[in-house]
């Protein structure tokens, strides 16, 4: 069964037809080649499919796509602007807060959304923040201080 649904995606009216079961993390990637979000539990433990819908994170593998209808969907590609990269963007390679990578789309989308709600936040409020995302590979230092370094900036 389909259903047809209108959102903004990164900014964009969109109106599109989905198939009911089709999930959303699947949807931006297959229907919008937005592939910046992983699939990487596919349970909503990991973090990696991590997009911002109505100003909140959500595990885009736990949500079905009609779910986005009426909804502002926010992904990592749709953090550049003309003016370059998101600050966390910048902060992530600035402090070599990543190794592989995969992680790191939700794990920058999840912390946008906690410096949108909260610009100053504690180290304790940051890692409680980030609980939801899982790195395999960083140890999470580096990934704290990228997400400290633009909250002192928002100071």
């Amino acid at each position: 069964m389909k259903s047809l649904i209108e959102f903004t995606l990164n900014g964009e009216g969109i109106v599109h037809e989905v198939d009911c079961t089709m999930t959303l993390l699947k949807m931006i990637r297959e229907d919008f080649d937005l592939t910046g979000a992983k699939e990487g539990c596919g349970a909503g433990e990991c973090g990696a499919c991590t997009v911002i819908m109505n100003q909140l994170p959500v595990n885009a593998c736990l949500v079905l796509a009609v779910e986005a209808d009426g909804a502002e969907i926010v992904t990592i590609e749709g953090l550049v602007t003309e003016a370059g990269l998101h600050p966390l963007q910048t902060a992530f390679i600035e402090n070599a807060a990543l190794q592989c990578g995969y992680c790191t789309p939700g794990m920058i989308m999840t912390a946008k959304a906690l410096l949108d709600e909260n610009p100053h936040p504690t180290e304790a409020e940051i890692k409680e923040g980030i609980s939801g995302n899982l790195c395999r590979c960083t140890g999470y230092k580096k990934i704290i201080e990228a997400i400290q370094s633009v909250a002192d900036q928002n100071a």
